[in-house]
């Protein structure tokens, strides 16, 4: 049985791409450092569905732990790592840049050096539309990307551009890919979709920054799952969408949509639309069906409903949830 490194893995999208892997037969290492940028109990709900799986074994560690990383590296053969380990969050890069430097560029490059130590030669690097600020859409990989307009997007990369000079100097093969607004169920309170949702159950207002028109190219977490396992075949150096490659919706409409399916209203807070935000995002995904035959399976509709669904069959502690 192979084995993966995946760092992050009680994160989001972390958690998810490990029950992708443990699907398709593979054991899985996961590494979380279980940071509290948000309430850690999310964290431990989704690693408590992985550890009832035999595969799967969990070290609460930080790739920013050389001593961590070299421990891990040598009890284990790795067919692949998988980084997803990440500070997020483009608001909260401009009150603390420098552990979106240490976790996201320093991290990465931790990872990097011990792959290079132990001789391992496929890395899955996790990393995002929000570099595309300012550029034509829809966001095609071939950018040059070069004007980051956070810390979070700046540490982003950073670590691309670190992990091409690895391929370039050691040989290492390399996927980064590119996520556009990822939302489903377990996911993060700090992004917008599920805020509104509790928001809105709970009758409470929805801070909205700009007036709704803002738009995003929203994928589903399975998808964007499925697309980052994909991504472990060999391919040399590639930079890869993971997005909804259609028209970008507006933030309106979701909210619309969460209504119809709380059946309740939505009172909106409305809030200056924020400087280090896109006011839109739209992925060209051709390149990901190329190269890794890989196009979303879940409309936004749909994943709106399993995402309330998800939150009404657990509302008795989400509630408790800090947004």
């Amino acid at each position: 049985m192979e084995t993966i490194l995946l760092t992050g893995a009680a994160g989001f999208i972390g958690s998810k791409t490990a029950q992708v892997l443990l699907n398709q037969g593979f054991a899985v290492v996961g590494l979380d450092n279980l940071n509290d940028y948000y309430d850690v109990r999310l964290k431990q709900h989704r690693l408590n569905y992985l550890r009832q799986n035999q595969n799967f074994t969990f070290y609460h560690g930080d790739i920013e732990n050389l001593e961590v990383l070299d421990e891990l590296f040598a009890g284990n053969s790795f067919k692949a790592v998988l980084n997803l380990a990440a500070r997020a969050g483009v608001r909260y890069s401009m009150e603390n840049p420098h552990v979106y430097m240490t976790t996201n560029s320093h991290g990465t490059l931790n990872l990097l050096e011990m792959m290079r130590k132990y001789a391992v030669r496929k890395m899955v690097l996790a990393s995002t539309s929000s570099l595309y600020a300012g550029q034509a859409m829809p966001f095609v990989e071939s950018l040059p990307v070069n004007t980051p307009i956070s810390p979070y997007a700046a540490s982003k990369k950073a670590a691309e551009v670190m992990a091409y000079s690895y391929h370039y100097l050691f040989g290492m093969d390399i996927s980064v890919v590119r996520y556009f607004t990822v939302y489903g169920p377990a996911g993060r309170p700090d992004m917008s979709v599920f805020r509104f949702i509790k928001w809105i159950d709970e009758g409470e207002p929805i801070e909205l920054f700009g007036d709704g028109s803002q738009a995003r190219d929203f994928t589903y977490v399975d998808d964007i799952a499925i697309g980052t396992v994909k991504a472990i075949r060999d391919m040399g150096y590639e930079i890869i969408n993971l997005g909804g490659g259609k028209n970008p919706v507006t933030m309106k409409y979701v909210i619309g949509k969460i209504e119809e399916y709380l059946g309740k209203k939505a009172r909106i807070d409305q809030k200056p639309f924020h400087k280090a935000d896109i006011m839109e995002t739209w992925a060209d995904i051709k390149k990901a069906d190329s190269l890794l035959g890989w196009k979303p399976e879940i409309g936004l509709d749909e994943g709106l409903r399993r995402t309330v669904d998800w939150y009404l069959d657990n509302r008795s502690w989400l509630k408790d949830i800090r947004l």
